[in-house]
Formats: C-alpha cells, sequence, structure tokens
C-alpha cells in the first residue's frame, strides 16, 4: 500500500523574526489564506500594533507624513538625501548613509521598541510637544534595523500596503481578535 505525502516547501523564519521578515513571508504568499496563516503563525503583540496603526482610521498619526528629515544640520551636510530615502536606500542593501550595521547587529527592533509607538499617535501622550514627539521618532528610526525604520515610516502615512501586499481583509482575518476603531 502506497501513501502519497504532500510536501509543501514552508519558509522558516529564524526565532523572533523582524517584523519586515514576517510581512515579506506573507507578502510573497499567492493566496489570502496562505497569507492569514503566515501572519498567525508569527503573531505577536508589535505585528498587531502596526496594522492598527496602518488600517485602523481612527488611529491618527501626530508625525508628519511624508519624508522624515534629519534631526540636525551636521547630518545634513554630512549625508545627502532624507533620513527617509536614507533608510529605503539602507533598506535595499546600499551604503548605510546614516551610520547604520547594515545587518541590524546591535540595532533594536519594532518588537522590541512597539511600546513606545503610542507616543506618535492621537490619544498617546498629548502632553509632548510636536518638536519633542519628533525627535523621539527621528531617534527610534535611527536605533532600528533599516528595513524596519521603513516599515515604521510606511506605517505613520498608512501605506503598508503599498509595499508588502497584506490588505485589511487579510489583517482582520487572521487576528480577529482586533478591535477595529474607536481609537482616538
Amino acid at each position: 500500500m502506497a501513501t502519497t505525502t504532500k510536501t509543501k516547501t514552508k519558509v522558516e523564519l529564524p526565532p523572533n523574526p523582524f517584523l519586515f521578515e514576517i510581512l515579506e513571508l506573507a507578502s510573497k504568499q499567492r493566496s489570502k489564506a496562505k497569507k492569514v496563516e503566515v501572519l498567525q503563525e508569527y503573531q505577536n503583540d508589535a505585528l498587531k500594533s502596526i496594522f492598527i496603526w496602518n488600517f485602523d482610521e481612527t488611529v491618527i498619526s501626530l508625525v508628519p507624513e511624508g519624508e522624515v528629515p534629519y534631526a540636525d544640520g551636521n547630518d545634513q551636510s554630512v549625508y545627502s538625501g532624507t533620513l527617509s530615502e536614507n533608510l529605503a536606500r539602507e533598506a535595499k542593501g546600499g551604503e548605510s548613509a546614516t551610520g547604520q550595521d547594515l545587518d541590524g547587529r546591535g540595532k533594536t527592533s519594532l518588537r522590541r521598541e512597539y511600546k513606545n509607538l503610542y507616543n506618535f499617535v492621537k490619544g498617546g501622550n498629548d502632553s509632548l510637544s510636536n518638536i519633542r514627539r519628533e525627535m523621539m521618532f527621528i531617534n527610534l528610526l535611527r536605533g532600528l534595523h533599516p528595513r524596519e525604520a521603513e516599515v515604521l515610516c510606511l506605517v505613520k502615512d498608512k501605506k503598508l500596503a503599498e509595499k508588502y501586499k497584506i490588505t485589511y481583509d487579510v489583517v482582520k482575518q487572521a487576528y480577529p481578535d482586533i478591535q477595529w476603531g474607536g481609537r482616538s
């Protein structure tokens, strides 16, 4: 009696993967069901937080939309382009224009820093001045792995789906426990 086993090629991520690794893996899946499966397998609070910030219309970003400029004049004269442009270049494997190590050693991750994201949305920490909030955001981006920083820049502008093929419907199906709306 012959038995046939269906072999499936499954890409395994390392333990505690970066969020961009989870997003890339889910984005590469061809079916909605496979995307949901990947998101469920690698679910964590940080991932849910960025999806809520990105897809929940009641979450209002207090960080200005668009490119993120460098914080001080020295950086502007030494490095060309905005922080967003340099992070995007680094994320694609280009030269580190912000002094970050491109493989992410010695850098933090959104998984570790997500608890501070409340500072950048309405109702989170409204006592912060806009200047202080923007400086905190820039410092957070500089401390993150370049590709994690790129994810955060996309999320603040609610443009995550422009880079990753993950829709609100996929997220809603993957995480039915997320309560949408009524956040600000």
